[in-house]
């Protein structure tokens, strides 16, 4: 098979695999509501499912040794992901919304809304995920991915997500559940498997046919591919008015990826193989939710991100892709 079907393997996998996280959306949905979290709270909690995609694609590329595949979507996603999201939402959050009167000042004031408690329940958190991966994997007596790294990394999601229920619970509701609910989120398990295993076949043979390595595959094909639908599912959340739920998923999300889809490349000890191209790339990852704690702690009455603040983000991204083409990659 040539680059260009394996390219349709690709795109059908990441589709199976969101549909599959789409399916077992309703059932943590159901439970958020009985359990009584908050907008930021929920995110925390339905990023298990929402970033599921990406850790059973790091099981995956480790099961099949090709870790590196596994390290790549790892860095690779939680680079665009923010600057992505938070430009559709942005785009998406452009009307009015009947459930939320308020939300006018917002959109005269050309601003994406957002509730400020994101950053202290999310985008702080998730800064400490990544500093904390900086510290167990940069210095050269502990560089790479190690088990031990793995467990400690496991530790910091249960801690992150803890906080995030404890910060934001209020009280619950009584909910009902379908046999259709139960059937639907088993075939969404299966999906993401399945989903999973091809999206790691077919970037095995792309990179193969484009003679690129396996890692710089998983930063700019995995990465992106799965990053991509859940554009789709922003926009739809935003658009029915929940305007910081649909953003700030984004952020719980990358959290579950540097944690939870840490620990299979863990333990299957991933080395660093290029330092240079790992501590540029862990460098944007941590970019990109220190200008979202910065930009919303700068603001005042309207919480959020003003439409120059959403075009910052834009550019971090296109900073990386020149530095990744001119300075690490030497392409030019």
């Amino acid at each position: 098979m040539n680059a260009w079907l394996w390219a349709g393997v690709l795109l059908l996998a990441a589709w199976a695999a969101h549909w599959g996280a789409n399916q077992l959306l309703t059932p943590l949905k159901l439970l958020r509501k009985q359990w009584g979290l908050t907008a930021s709270a929920g995110a925390a909690f339905l990023a298990i499912v929402t970033a599921s995609p990406e850790v059973a694609i790091n099981i995956t590329s480790a099961a099949r040794g090709v870790s590196d595949i596994g390290l790549g979507n790892l860095l690779g996603s939680n680079i665009i992901s923010i600057p992505l999201m938070i430009t559709i939402a942005y785009f998406a959050s452009r009307k009015r919304f009947k459930n939320n009167p308020q939300h006018q000042e917002h959109l005269d004031a050309k601003v994406l809304a957002l509730n400020k408690r994101s950053v202290s329940v999310l985008s702080l958190p998730y800064l400490g995920i990544i500093a904390l991966v900086a510290i167990l994997t940069i210095p050269k007596a502990w560089r790479g991915l190690q088990p031990v790294d793995g467990w400690i990394m496991l530790g910091a999601y249960a801690a992150f997500l803890a906080r995030a229920i404890i910060k934001g619970r209020e009280k619950g509701e009584k909910v009902e559940w379908t046999q259709k609910e139960i059937w639907l989120s088993i075939a969404g398990a299966f999906a993401i498997a399945a989903g999973a295993f091809f999206i790691v076949k077919a970037t095995e043979n792309i990179v193969s046919v484009l003679s690129i390595s396996k890692i710089v595959g998983g930063l700019f094909i995995t990465g992106i591919m799965t990053t991509a639908p859940e554009v789709f599912k922003t926009w739809s959340v935003v658009k029915g008015g929940e305007v910081t739920a649909g953003t700030t998923s984004v952020i719980a999300d990358n959290a579950i990826t540097m944690t939870v889809a840490f620990f299979p490349l863990a333990l299957v000890n991933t080395p660093v193989q290029d330092f240079q191209l790992y501590w540029v790339n862990l460098a944007f990852v941590g970019l990109m939710p220190l200008l979202y704690s910065l930009f919303v702690h700068q603001s005042k009455e309207l919480h959020g991100f003003s439409k120059w603040q959403v075009f910052v983000f834009d550019a971090a991204y296109l900073t990386y892709l020149l530095v990744m083409a001119f300075f690490v990659l030497e392409l030019i």
